[in-house]
C-alpha cells in the first residue's frame, strides 16, 4: 500500500495557532515540517494519523541558530543543511558536521528538520545520539507554557518522546564550555542509510584530565541513546588510547543491538565498541 489513508490537513501560521489545532485534532494529529520520515511511514499506512499539522510557515519563530549566554539555541525548524553550514554550531561542536554529513541525502537534508528528527523518535536516528553526547535540553511548548526536558529523558521508547499530543517542540538548547572537543563515527552499508550502528562522543578536558565525557549511541539499543557506565569510566581519566579503548568496551557491554537486516547483533555490538573508541580519540584531538 502506497497511498495514506484520509486525513485532515491544517496550515498553522504562528506556535499558538499551531497548539490550538493540536487542541482541536487531539492526540491522532501529527505535526508535519520536512516529512522525510512520516510521510513515508502513512504511506505504508504503519502511520495514520487523522489530521496533520503543518509548521512550515513557522520557520521565523522555530528556527535560527545562535549562542545564548552560555548555550548553543537550536531552533526546531531548523533544516539540516542549516545545522551543517552553520559556522557557529560547527565551530563549538563539530560532531554537528560529522553527523549532518551523513544523514540521508541532500534532498532529505534540505527539507528535514532537527526537530523533526528527535520527535520521530526512530532508534536509528542520528541526532538523538548527537543531542545526547552533548547533553542537551528540549525546550517544549504547550497550552500551559514552555517546559524543559534532558535530550537523555526526551525518548521514552521507540517512536515515543516526552512531547504530549497537545505540545510543540521548539528548541534544543547545548550547554557551552571552553575545553571541548566532539565527534560522530557511523558505520552505513551505503551512502546516505541509516547507520548499522554510530557513536558520537564529546570530551571536555581540564588540567590534563576528562571532567565529563558524553557518549551517544544509536542502533545499538543504548537506553536514551547513551552509555552512562562508560562515561563514569572516563571521568578523571588521562584522555588516553588504553582508557578510550575500555570506554568502548563498556559502552557495548551496556547496548543490547539486534540482528536486522543490516548485520547480526554481535557485528553491531562491536562496531559500538570501536565506533566510540574512534569518537573519543577524535573528540580528544578536536580541543
Amino acid at each position: 500500500m502506497q497511498v495514506p489513508a484520509t486525513f485532515e490537513y491544517e496550515r498553522a501560521d504562528s506556535v499558538p495557532h499551531a497548539l490550538e489545532l493540536l487542541e482541536h485534532y487531539g492526540p491522532e494529529a501529527r505535526v508535519v515540517a520536512g516529512g522525510h520520515s512520516l510521510i513515508p511511514m502513512m504511506k505504508l499506512r504503519l502511520a495514520q494519523p487523522e489530521a496533520l499539522i503543518d509548521i512550515n510557515g513557522l520557520a521565523d519563530e522555530l528556527g535560527g541558530i545562535a549562542v545564548e549566554g552560555d548555550e548553543l539555541a537550536i531552533g526546531a525548524m531548523v533544516r539540516h543543511t542549516e545545522l551543517l553550514e552553520s559556522a557557529t554550531a560547527t565551530d563549538l561542536f563539530p560532531i554537528f558536521r560529522d553527523a549532518e554529513r551523513v544523514i540521508a541525502d541532500p534532498i532529505v537534508r534540505n527539507r528535514g528538520t532537527v526537530g523533526g528528527s528527535l520527535c520521530q523518535g526512530d532508534p536509528s536516528e542520528d541526532l538523538s545520539a548527537v543531542f545526547a553526547a552533548l547533553r542537551a535540553t528540549a525546550v517544549i511548548q504547550g497550552p500551559g507554557g514552555t517546559r524543559t526536558v534532558p535530550v537523555r529523558e526526551f525518548h521514552q521508547g521507540p517512536y515515543e518522546t516526552a512531547v504530549e499530543p497537545n505540545e510543540l517542540l521548539i528548541q534544543l538548547r547545548v550547554p557551552v564550555a571552553p575545553g571541548t572537543g566532539s565527534a560522530y563515527e557511523k558505520v552505513e552499508r551505503r551512502v546516505g542509510d541509516w547507520p548499522v550502528a554510530a557513536a558520537g562522543a564529546v570530551l571536555r578536558i581540564e588540567g590534563g584530565t576528562i571532567v565529563q565525557a558524553g557518549i551517544g549511541l544509536t542502533a545499538v539499543g543504548a537506553a536514551h541513546f547513551c552509555a552512562p557506565e562508560a562515561e563514569a569510566y572516563l571521568d578523571g581519566r588521562v584522555p588516553d588510547a588504553e582508557a578510550f579503548a575500555q570506554a568502548g568496551r563498556i559502552a557495548a557491554e551496556h547496548c543490547e543491538p539486534h540482528a536486522d537486516q543490516r548485520g547480526p547483533a554481535d557485528y553491531k555490538r562491536h562496531l559500538a565498541a570501536e565506533l566510540t573508541r574512534r569518537a573519543l580519540a577524535r573528540a580528544a584531538g578536536r580541543i
